[in-house]
């Protein structure tokens, strides 16, 4: 993007501080349902900056302006923000100063921030107000400043919503409605007001196309004692969803009357998640009414599959598998006659995909980083950066698709010819944690953070590290990351429990040179009792070969080997009776046994 532009912009918003009284103003990535991929209509951060990765925030001063995202995109935002006169601020470096931090050392006691409390949650608006007051400055909550600076602002999404069928769901909405009241009598609420929109459909057992590669509807859901009301855009029902709502005994209402309707609410008290709910909406409700702050019951009623939902996701897993090795042979077949590129391979994957049964489309856009691209974790390719792919190096390829009876999440590095000695331990290192973490084994009440160790330890040995997760939720026919558990160094209460999808992902990623990443899904399952209690193990779900031509036989333990090679059988024996022979033969070969000097 024209670099002149960025600043005009820029300048545009500086104009309105004078009229509002702020020195500044704050442009996070979200949207009111403070959902990590948002539709257009909320992409203010990178209308206003030219940087197109999905997290980061933007902070402008009446003389500076800076941005703030995670070790996934400083390299992209570096290049995109170059020539704009947006500084890139890098989170979790030791020298980088937070926001708060960054505006009281910037503005003067006295001063004030601007902020939309549309997009910015309860928890956020109220820990900048206690960080900012320390230094005499106020916030302020303007609304909805953008669209007047913003003058071809896309508007909400439209497009119908559909039913997301029962044989797919595995429970009734009515079920999960009456599941829920049950949990909010154990809080003493009468109310909950649901505002993430993964939640909202997983209670309704509804999808949509609102959100890019995320079948979910923009909506809010409040659920009484005896009612639910569904807070949507009129043209978006059609008869069979309003047929499908009335029958679980949920009304529909405007999306646009959700404040008239808390600020009217007769319910003595509501549940809701100040982490997830937006500021605006919140400061709507009535006074009278008791406002209890806690987490959502949805998130970890959704996050445990049901038996239907399992099924499905070992299904939806089965023919993602099949695509891949379709396209893996087609890769290595096509990479010698020189004509492929990342893009060419992110379409060949992608038409693999649609051919199978109840593709619904792609979970996230897909990453095809080739040799230093690789190592941009979150790099996408453009025609202004695509290369061609030659018979040497890696290409990562992280990508993923959404099936009616599951979700896909897989990475890839694959060797496309000749490797370097670092190349080969780099790859080796980062298949020994991704199996240390697969064959993990450990009592209930283990959180993710206890097990994150297991995936780092053999590149921390070697003093390397990553930034991101380990390993994220993955939603059923929803979003490609959900929670409410995770694994990674942060802590998190949320324990692991038998029905959970997450990612095992540990990666290793050296700018100008080379990236790299192995990912499954894995299932936590029962691993029966023991001492002090009931133990759990993961049970990997991802069926596609790890490719072998990276790996330095000697630095796998007996046990590490014998992982990868039971892995490979189990792959071979799912897949092998969807393919042609041609195809079976390569995947053979692909998971034949890894042979050790031990």
């Amino acid at each position: 993007m024209d670099k002149k532009i960025i600043k005009e912009r820029i300048n545009a918003l500086r104009a309105t501080f004078g009229k509002e009284g702020i020195a500044a103003f704050i442009i996070p990535s979200t949207d009111a349902h403070m959902s990590e991929y948002v539709a257009p209509h909320w992409k203010a951060r990178e209308w206003i900056s030219g940087f197109t990765g999905s997290a980061g925030t933007v902070v402008v001063t009446c003389n500076k302006a800076g941005l703030w995202t995670d070790s996934r995109y400083f390299l992209q935002a570096a290049r995109q923000l170059e020539g704009t006169g947006i500084e890139l601020y890098k989170e979790m470096l030791p020298e980088t100063p937070c926001i708060p931090t960054f505006l009281s050392d910037t503005l003067k006691p006295g001063d004030t921030v601007g902020i939309d409390g549309q997009v910015f949650s309860v928890e956020e608006v109220l820990q900048l107000e206690k960080q900012l007051h320390k230094n005499g400055i106020s916030v302020k909550n303007i609304s909805d400043p953008m669209s007047p600076i913003w003058p071809d602002r896309p508007e909400r999404p439209e497009s119908p919503a559909f039913i997301h069928d029962l044989k797919y769901a595995g429970k009734t909405c009515r079920e999960k409605l009456d599941s829920l009241r049950l949990r909010m009598k154990e809080t003493n609420a009468e109310a909950l007001l649901i505002s993430s929109l993964d939640e909202i459909a997983w209670t309704l057992n509804i999808r949509g196309n609102d959100v890019h590669c995320n079948p979910v509807v923009v909506s809010y859901l409040i659920v009484g004692e005896h009612d639910a009301c569904f807070f949507v855009e009129p043209r978006k029902v059609t008869k069979e969803l309003a047929d499908h709502l009335t029958e679980a005994g949920v009304s529909i209402h405007n999306y646009g009357e959700i404040k008239q309707f808390l600020h009217n609410i007769k319910a003595q008290s509501i549940l809701l998640n100040p982490a997830k709910t937006n500021y605006a909406t919140y400061s709507a409700i009535c006074p009278d009414c008791r406002i209890i702050e806690g987490a959502s019951p949805v998130a970890l009623s959704k996050a445990i599959r049901n038996e239907r939902e399992i099924d499905g996701i070992h299904a939806a897993m089965q023919r993602d598998g099949v695509a891949l090795v379709k396209f893996l042979k087609w890769l290595e077949e096509a990479v010698p006659a020189g004509n492929e590129t990342e893009i060419s391979a992110d379409r060949k994957l992608h038409e693999f995909r649609a051919a199978q049964p109840l593709y619904m489309g792609e979970s996230f856009d897909t990453i095809a980083g080739y040799k230093e691209h690789g190592a941009i974790v979150h790099y996408e390719a453009t025609p202004e950066t695509d290369v061609p792919l030659k018979p040497k190096g890696f290409l990562l390829l992280d990508s993923g698709a959404q099936y009616l009876d599951g979700t896909t999440d897989i990475t890839r590095t694959i060797a496309l010819g000749e490797l370097t000695e670092e190349e080969k331990t780099d790859y080796t290192l980062i298949l020994k944690g991704h199996i240390n973490l697969a064959m993990a084994v450990f009592p209930e009440g283990t959180r993710g953070a206890q097990l994150d160790v297991l995936a780092r330890m053999p590149i921390w040995q070697h003093h390397m590290n990553f930034l991101h997760g380990t390993g994220h939720g993955v939603g059923h026919f929803l979003n490609v990351h959900e929670g409410p558990q995770s694994i990674r160094m942060n802590e998190n209460p949320i324990t692991l429990q038998p029905g959970m999808v997450t990612s095992n992902e540990p990666g290793v990623y050296k700018a100008g040179s080379h990236g790299i990443r192995t990912e499954n899904l894995v299932l936590t399952v029962k691993d029966g009792e023991g001492m002090f209690g009931n133990y759990l193990k993961f049970e990997t779900i991802t069926l596609c070969p790890i490719c072998k031509k990276g790996i330095i036989k000697e630095m796998l333990t007996a046990e590490e080997t014998a992982w990868l090679d039971n892995y490979h059988r189990h792959v071979y024996e799912k897949l092998s009776p969807s393919l042609n022979e041609e195809e079976r033969e390569w995947l053979k070969e692909a998971c034949s046994k890894l042979t050790t000097n031990h």
